[in-house]
């Protein structure tokens, strides 16, 4: 089975949002989840955590998410 890939991303140096489109009775939804990206010896990483010098940056990807769901709703609507 092929793993779901998000409907978007929005990627700020180690901050990731995806956008998860969800189709309802109601309509077409977007959800949000965000990850820290980094590197452990030569593994990379993923966590849900974030420290104090990422907050800023975690703002600002979560402001251009927001800003992505606006446009996804209006190309969805015009479908």
């Amino acid at each position: 089975m092929p793993k779901t890939q998000p409907t978007a991303e929005v990627r700020i140096g180690q901050i990731k949002a995806a956008i998860w489109k969800n189709d309802t009775d109601a309509g077409t939804r977007f959800n949000v989840t965000v990850t820290r990206i980094y590197k452990e010896g030569e593994e990379w990483k993923y966590s849900e955590t974030f420290g104090r010098n990422d907050l800023l940056v975690l703002a600002k990807v979560l402001d251009r998410a927001h800003d992505r769901i606006y446009e996804l709703q209006t190309e969805y609507a015009e479908e």
